[in-house]
């Protein structure tokens, strides 16, 4: 039996080794208590249901890359030119190693998404508000005109769709993506600032 204490957080960390082993058509509970050492009903007691842990392990990889762009958007002070561009950047940076550090476990989680549409839709959510926030401190300091800062930060979203929804991952590993991605970026800023 497991020495550790079995918490959430390390039922989450067993899931994704398991799902990065043998995906998510073939993972079961029994696959993840086994790795931890328990029974199944041991993890069932954290997460009611197997669709109950998909979802928080879904919400928990994607929580990984709002964490980074808080850290951007709550930084240091710098001018909204730059902490959008920053954003963007890191947005696209971190879909990116996700994709190409750990492929597997990328395309498992491209099918959980697709089954956990209100964590989706929660992480949308948190990342167009953040985007809005950046999108207003540009326009409170005068560096952005835009009469509604959260339709603003929606159209930035939606223009660059193409560096960080998984769907165009394929696209993310040709040799002039970073020069489109500064492409797109210096448009979107040409056409925020005052």
């Amino acid at each position: 039996m497991a020495t550790e204490p079995l918490t959430a957080e390390r039922i989450l960390e067993a899931t994704e080794e398991v799902l990065r082993r043998y995906g998510p058509a073939k993972a079961t509970v029994v696959d993840v208590a086994r790795v931890l050492g328990v029974s199944h009903g041991s993890v069932y007691r954290h997460f009611r249901t197997k669709a109950a842990l998909r979802e928080a392990v879904t919400s928990r990889w994607l929580s990984r890359t709002e964490t980074v762009l808080a850290g951007i958007m709550e930084g240091e002070a710098e001018p909204g030119p730059e902490k959008l561009r920053g954003w963007l950047l890191a947005l696209f940076d971190t879909k990116r190693h996700k994709a190409g550090d750990d492929p597997e476990l990328f395309a498992t989680f491209s099918v959980l998404i697709d089954e956990s549409s209100d964590v989706v839709d929660a992480h949308l959510t948190e990342l167009a508000h953040q985007l809005t926030r950046i999108v207003e401190e540009g326009v409170r300091e005068g560096e952005f005109v835009a009469a509604d800062p959260a339709s603003a930060a929606g159209a930035v979203f939606a223009a660059t769709a193409r560096f960080h929804d998984p769907a165009y991952a394929p696209e993310w590993r040709k040799p002039t993506i970073d020069a489109e991605f500064t492409a797109v970026c210096d448009l979107l800023l040409r056409g925020l600032r005052a």
